[in-house]
């Protein structure tokens, strides 16, 4: 998509991060993606470290008790590599249909090449966290040890 031509051309443009925030629920290990978060994700704006690192906790919380194979709903939106190509992630949700109106499987490779590799990841795992059974993230190679190296 026109994505990658601009990631070779232009460095990224991001929105400041809102005030830091306390985690959903101060002292209770409680974390919830928040349509706030969402929102502010979809903009291409970067969450504080701290909630981007609760983020992956929570997401990793809630894809360790997941089977092997998961059981998908039809209809879904399956997506191939989105390689931190941010621009072409919000066009598949303009084309497919927002969460969590679609069910969608993403195949894996999230980061890499593009300049929102983080942005991307981000917006994929609260996207995860808020509607667990409507987003399904596979694990491609770039998420592997070796490649990430």
């Amino acid at each position: 998509m026109a994505d990658a031509q601009a990631a070779s051309a232009a460095p990224p443009e991001r929105s400041s991060a809102p005030p830091e925030q306390d985690i959903n629920e101060p002292g209770t290990g409680v974390f919830e993606a928040t349509d706030e978060d969402i929102r502010f994700l979809m903009q291409r704006s970067l969450l504080p470290e701290r909630r981007v690192k609760a983020l992956c906790d929570k997401a990793r919380e809630i894809m360790s008790v997941e089977e092997n194979v998961v059981e998908v709903h039809a209809p879904v939106t399956i997506c191939g590599d989105v390689h931190g190509q941010f621009s072409d992630l919000l066009e598949l949700f303009q084309v497919g249909g927002k969460a969590p109106d679609t069910n969608y499987v993403f195949l894996g490779d999230y980061v890499d090449r593009g300049y929102y590799s983080v942005e991307c990841i981000a917006l994929l795992l609260a996207l995860k966290i808020r509607w667990p059974h409507r987003i399904t993230l596979l694990r491609g190679n770039h998420e592997s040890r070796q490649i990430t190296q």
